[in-house]
């Protein structure tokens, strides 16, 4: 794998404030790192912090403490940020867990596709920006009939499609997809992870892979990190976590992995783990690149 780091983040914090007094710490000084041409992994249940983290590297949230370096360049500084404007909002590319939200219901697919070229005033490589539209619909798996339609006459796979061309054409070093599987059904999913998979390895695209379903993080990315109440509970490489699980959280997550033979599916043991909250501790390395949230 390469050992170049494309993003570095370190001591990430984000609060929500509800009222003066009320604050939800969602993400709890978070550290890790991704390569270049790696396929990182964020898993953990609705709530524990991971779609905050992801929109906190694309800058949709200002994060209230810490540090995000995407190619040495700290996005977190207002000035630092200006001054690399086109190249962090060209080469960072998110796709989004709701199509039918994240695309413009009043724009139709060919508009929305090229709309991020025209945004930054980018020439289309293949030509007129209907042509560029065209081969990424076709890269995709869409007709070029599709262009025409509305994201309200497409079905959910077709529009979350249509997300994903949109991102390709600006043509990403980067690419953050949040849940982007977990409103399809289960033969569309396959669908677009494979797609995710064609991607990585042939244009070397970095992701940051936000889902639920462990079985997909297995399949499709190198590293993982387990979130738990805003914290990285373990992070390592995607086969070694999955096959030695050292904390509580992480062993009771992959103990929910539905098992495909019906007489073992029914013997199976849930683990439940129990602690509500994550007491003061640390990552600590108990093997080379598989950390271990330890308590003090």
């Amino acid at each position: 794998m390469n050992e170049e780091v494309l993003v570095e983040v370190k001591h990430l914090t984000h609060r929500f404030h509800l009222t003066k007094k009320a604050v939800i710490r969602a993400v709890d000084d978070i550290s890790f790192q991704i390569y270049k041409g790696e396929v990182f992994g964020l898993v953990g249940e609705s709530g524990s912090g991971k779609s905050t983290a992801a929109r906190c590297l694309m800058n949709i949230y200002q994060p209230s403490e810490g540090e995000i370096r995407y190619r040495g360049i700290n996005i977190c500084d207002k000035k630092e940020f200006k001054a690399n404007r086109k190249l962090l909002q060209t080469k960072r590319q998110m796709i989004f867990q709701d199509s039918a939200s994240s695309l413009n219901q009043r724009m139709k697919v060919v508009d929305i596709i090229q709309e991020p070229m025209k945004i930054n005033h980018i020439v289309p490589p293949r030509g007129t920006g209907r042509q560029e539209a065209e081969f990424q619909m076709r890269y995709v798996g869409l007709d070029k009939s599709f262009l025409d339609r509305y994201p309200s006459e497409l079905s959910g796979g077709q529009r979350q499609r249509v997300a994903i061309a949109r991102a390709l054409s600006m043509e990403p070093e980067f690419l953050v997809a949040d849940e982007p599987v977990a409103s399809l059904d289960v033969s569309i999913q396959a669908q677009v992870i494979n797609l995710f998979r064609h991607l990585q390895k042939e244009h070397g695209f970095t992701f940051l892979f936000i889902a639920h379903d462990l079985a997909m993080v297995e399949f499709l990315c190198d590293r993982v990190g387990v979130m738990y109440h805003g914290k990285i509970v373990e992070l390592g490489p995607v086969k070694e976590v999955f096959a030695n699980p050292q904390h509580g959280y992480t062993k009771a997550l992959l103990s929910a992995i539905p098992i495909p033979d019906p007489v073992r599916e029914r013997k199976r043991k849930i683990q439940i783990y129990q602690e509500n909250d994550v007491k003061n501790g640390s990552l600590q390395e108990i093997s080379p690149g598989h950390f271990v949230w330890k308590e003090l």
